[in-house]
This record gives C-alpha cells, structure tokens and sequence, in this order.
C-alpha cells in the first residue's frame, strides 16, 4: 500500500492510498467512502474487500478520505464540494495507469460518484453500494435530472441487500430504469453495511469492473 496526497481545484490537499495490483495494471479504479458526518472513511471493511477484489483483478486501486476526514484538507462540503474530491481522485487514478476508469461509491460515496460521473467523461463506468433513496435517508444533495441520468450511456452496477432502510429495492429499480445502461444486484438479508457479508459484496462489484476490462 502506498499513502499519497493530491490537490482539488479549489485548493485542498486529500489523503490517500494506492493498491497496485501484482501484475501489469489493466485499469484503474476510485472508491468513496460513506457519510464523513456517521464515520465515514477510506478504512472500513467492505471497502478494503472492495480493493483486494478489484486489485485482484488488475485494476490500481485509489482509496482516498473526503475532505475534512482523518487528514485530508478543508471540511465537510454538503455533498456537492466532494464533486470536486472525486475529481482529483480520477484524475490521480488516470496518471496511475491506462485502460478503463472504474469509480465505486457506497452510500454517500455513491451519491458523489453518480453526480461526479454525469459531469466527468473520464468516468467509464459506475459501481454505486446502497445508494441513499428512502425518504430516512441522510440529507443529501438531489439526484441528476432525469435527461443528465438518460445521458450517462456508461455501464453502472447498482448494488445493494434487500434488507437495507436507506436503498429499498423498488426504489433502486426506479434509479435503475433512468440509466440507459443499469446492471442491478440484491443481495439476499444484506443490510446498508453488508456486515459480513463484504467479500460477498466485492466479489459482485470485481467481477462486474473485470467485465469492464473485457470490453
């Protein structure tokens, strides 16, 4: 594992750590981690699963904090300032290795990712966890619109346990109809946090990225 940092266009300095797969690396990859303001961070289980899966397969693996988390810069931004940090995340992950640019997001990471893949082509494609869309969910800036979602014609895997308060299943199928291009996984008695269920999780988003690489 290597610690880096990395600068966001409006001038903070996140923390991060890279996982280089053992091989010649055939992508890369981005995660984003959970609300900052319920202990959200790069260092929670189901994310390390979800990195040794995707390294596994080839990708480079960037795990960053949001801003204000642990030591990275600046404080929290609503949702809508963390745009910015996963930008500077993809484009840290790009410098790192060619082939396809994978971003998966888990519940407030999710949220960012999908709005930051709508305005970033450098995105190739989408694995949002336990998307927030009940209406307990933690205040979160609004979805895209539907012509922004109708326009993200990039693969996106839309993952979550059917035992989850914040992602009902009906509502996830809703979110799913509006991507052109939706994969949708429900994984049986899991909840928001996949409590051990992780590497059942990551095993589902790695071998929908390695699908990625496959063209």
């Amino acid at each position: 594992m290597e610690r880096v940092t990395f600068d966001t266009t409006d001038g903070f300095t996140l923390e991060g750590e890279l996982r280089r797969p053992d091989d010649a690396p055939r992508g890369a990859a981005v995660l984003c981690h959970p609300h900052p303001r319920h202990g959200g961070s790069k260092d929670h289980p189901l994310l390390w699963a979800i990195r040794i899966g995707l390294a596994s397969r080839g990708f480079v693996v960037l795990s960053f904090n949001f801003r204000g988390v642990m030591g990275s810069e600046g404080e929290y931004g609503g949702g809508e300032q963390e745009v910015a940090d996963v930008e500077a995340a993809v484009g840290l992950a790009r410098t790192e290795a060619e082939g396809p640019m994978f971003v998966c997001g888990w519940s407030f990471g999710a949220n960012v990712a999908l709005r930051a893949a709508v305005r970033d082509p450098r995105i190739d494609a989408l694995a949002l966890i336990g998307f927030p869309l009940s209406e307990s969910s933690l205040d979160l800036p609004p979805l895209p619109d539907q012509d922004e979602l109708a326009a993200l014609r990039r693969p996106v895997l839309l993952l979550a346990g059917d035992a989850d308060p914040y992602c009902p299943v009906p509502e996830l199928e809703w979110l799913a109809r509006r991507l052109p291009d939706a994969t949708m996984e429900v994984v049986a008695g899991a909840d928001h946090y996949f409590g051990k269920r992780e590497r059942e999780a990551a095993s589902i988003v790695a071998g929908f990225a390695e699908r990625l690489l496959e063209g």
